[in-house]
């Protein structure tokens, strides 16, 4: 059978390897879970909008994201934006999958990318492309990761009411670090520099310009047409 005709399966024994695959991407993870539950407390939100929120958005960066900007009353387009704007790499990655999902039911399909993380992604792409067949991959590793980012999350939370005022021991610094740690992780070398400076330069800008929250959203913004820009300039330039 040719090899784009061949059926798609989804099974629990692919969505149990998916979550043993998972096991090493889970245990990272706690850390930024308990980071993140310090630093909704620090925002106001009680344990259950906390744990909530990490149950239904299930995306660590644009959750930071938009704690940063949480206020009252909540800036819902702000937050909503921003969320956008972070998770707009997701649609490249889901459309990656296509090719394979589209020979799922509706209902399997589209309940398996909720559970698409950056980190989960890898997992089920590489499983097609070495011509395994079980599309239950990216369902079984993201729950998995998601019970571990929600109970983490809760912990950090509860943790934060022990501390007392987070700045006695300097977990203020916390989303600080987190996008610092992220960024390192990200960097895939020089051709990064410049949407990256351009998206810091038009953050401080704005943030200097404009009070509130639209630095966060401008510097992303700015940032994300750098590099889409150089994106396609590069593959222009590999065509010519």
């Amino acid at each position: 059978m040719s090899e784009h005709l061949r059926p798609v399966v989804f099974t629990r024994a692919g969505a149990l390897k998916g979550a043993r695959d998972a096991l090493p991407m889970a245990l990272s993870s706690i850390a930024f879970g308990l980071v993140f539950g310090v630093a909704a407390r620090q925002a106001g939100l009680s344990l259950a909008e906390a744990s909530l929120m990490s149950a239904l958005v299930f995306a660590g960066s644009s959750q930071f994201v938009a704690i940063g900007i949480w206020g009252s009353p909540v800036p819902v387009f702000a937050v909503v934006l921003a969320t956008l704007i972070v998770n707009a790499r997701h649609l490249l990655m889901g459309a990656s999958l296509r090719p394979w999902y589209s020979r799922l039911t509706r209902r399997q399909a589209y309940g398996s990318l909720f559970f698409m993380t950056d980190t989960n992604w890898p997992l089920q792409l590489q499983a097609f492309l070495r011509g395994e067949r079980e599309g239950a991959v990216l369902v079984g590793s993201g729950l998995f990761m998601l019970s571990t980012w929600v109970a983490s999350t809760a912990f950090g939370h509860a943790a934060g009411a022990a501390i007392g005022d987070p700045r006695t021991w300097g977990l203020d610094f916390t989303v600080v670090a987190f996008f610092a740690a992220v960024l390192v992780k990200l960097w895939r070398g020089r051709g990064d520099a410049m949407p990256w400076l351009i998206a810091a330069v038009t953050a401080v800008a704005v943030h200097l310009a404009v009070p509130g929250f639209w630095h966060v959203i401008a510097g992303a913004l700015a940032g994300s047409i750098a590099g889409a820009i150089r994106d396609t300039s590069g593959k222009a330039g590999h065509g010519a």
